[in-house]
């Protein structure tokens, strides 16, 4: 199905704000959305794997903010690291995943044979994999960004001004108090 507003508008309510604007979720609801552990999501942003777009830890008393793309993304690896996918072939997907945008994505299927995830944007892409004998299983990332919205809708999000220098949330902390 092709994709558009009508399959996915709640994306234009997710993003659309002022061109210095964006909606990161803190690591407490990453983990909890995307089904993973404080570990998992600690180790896949210190070894580069699925990096918080929005604002990395910088410093003692700083906060990761992941965006709504960066927890698809975190699902989409808990999936496959599900399936029995190595982390090295996983890193080759998360690769090639993130520099498609949310609509991009939208529109994939995700199958791997065990060893190789493929992209399908189509049904027939499916079928052609599939009956070369190559696909084992398959993520439906529009299935998963559904759930993703419903339930990423029930948590704060914090909005952040990009135009602005990042702070370290404990120094800014230490101003106040000695002010």
């Amino acid at each position: 199905m092709p994709v558009s507003e009508d399959n996915y508008g709640f994306q234009e309510s997710l993003f659309d704000m002022g061109p210095d604007e964006e909606v990161g979720y803190r690591v407490p609801i990453a983990c909890q959305v995307a089904g993973i552990t404080y570990r998992q999501l600690d180790y896949w942003a210190r070894t580069d794997l699925v990096k918080p777009s929005i604002r990395t830890a910088q410093g003692s008393g700083s906060q990761r903010l992941y965006s709504f793309k960066d927890i698809l993304v975190l699902k989409i690896v808990k999936g496959l690291l599900d399936t029995g996918i190595s982390l090295q072939n996983i890193r080759l997907a998360v690769e090639q995943l993130e520099v498609m945008g949310v609509d991009d994505l939208a529109g994939i299927t995700l199958v791997s044979d065990g060893h190789t995830v493929y992209q399908c944007r189509s049904n027939e892409e499916v079928i052609d994999l599939l009956a070369g004998g190559q696909g084992v299983f398959g993520i439906a990332v529009p299935g998963i960004m559904k759930e993703l919205t419903g339930t990423i809708a029930q948590f704060e999000a914090e909005r952040v001004d990009l135009s602005s220098e990042p702070v370290d949330e404990l120094a800014a902390r230490r101003r106040r108090k000695i002010s």
